[in-house]
């Protein structure tokens, strides 16, 4: 019997000893060639055709040379059936798994414009068969929602599901050890305030997770909740946030670039 398994079978699983064996152990790294996009759904696919046709000829030309894949958010109609079952006093599961159908709906519909060019969409049932369409298409879609349903986190205070498609996209890259984890979303990062109504905004270029919390900032252009995954990070412990507006950007950063908003779990640079 090895140390762990020794461990394991005499220790209770929350054990502070067992912990420590499990995180001294080399993690393998199942699709470390691969980066995963989440395109936003309020700030991009709600948008229309004008965002979205070029943001899809982006992703088209970026799979030749990159594997990619690629998560969708609710946007404005998960928004809106979140108010609906919030006010019938539905619990935070319900919620959950109402705003993973909008999701869906949103990776369906960007599924059939990438269709023509052999991309696959793909739900959580079906991600035993990811390597095989990444290898064959060169990306795949997937709606972001995390699949927790009725076993969702309950928050704090209030109802609504705390781990949305933003927390869903990272768990993904974090778990499949992927290269890379970027948001397209419609403004140039991460900003001290809401660039849309407060003209004195700036743009934060590069943070950290613990530089954010002490922030404290009123707008966070990603869900709260991801820093602290961030910083638990194994793997991906950086996260960028782009304007998939600007063409080219999407490219820019899958080459490695810097632009918009690099956020990492560690120390600042």
């Amino acid at each position: 019997m090895t140390e762990l398994a020794a461990l394991i079978e005499s220790r209770p699983l929350h054990d502070p000893v067992l912990a420590e064996a499990t995180d001294a152990l080399p993690d393998h790294r199942i699709l470390p060639d691969v980066s995963v996009l989440k395109i936003g759904g309020q700030s991009l696919i709600d948008r229309g055709r004008a965002a979205v046709y070029p943001v899809v000829e982006e992703l088209v030309e970026a799979k030749r040379t990159h594997k990619l894949l690629i998560g969708t958010g609710g946007g404005t109609r998960a928004r809106h059936v979140y108010s609906l079952a919030a006010s019938l006093g539905m619990p935070t599961g319900i919620l959950s798994e109402v705003g993973s159908a909008v999701a869906g709906q949103n990776a369906t519909m960007l599924g059939y414009l990438m269709a023509r060019h052999g991309v696959p969409t793909v739900g959580p049932s079906a991600f035993a068969v990811l390597a095989m369409h990444l290898r064959e298409a060169g990306a795949a879609i997937f709606p972001g929602m995390p699949p927790y349903d009725l076993w969702h986190q309950v928050p704090e205070r209030g109802t609504i599901p705390p781990y949305r498609t933003d927390a869903g996209c990272w768990l993904v890259a974090e778990t499949y050890g992927c290269a890379r984890m970027i948001f397209v979303k419609d403004e140039d990062g991460l900003y001290t305030a809401n660039p849309k109504t407060d003209p004195s905004a700036t743009l934060i270029p590069r943070a950290t997770v613990d530089e954010l919390l002490e922030m404290d900032l009123t707008d966070l252009i990603v869900e709260r909740p991801l820093l602290q995954l961030v910083r638990n990070a194994r793997h991906v412990r950086e996260i960028q946030v782009i304007n998939g507006l600007v063409p080219g950007n999407i490219r820019r950063a899958l080459d490695g670039e810097h632009i918009g908003t690099i956020i990492t779990g560690g120390e600042a640079a």
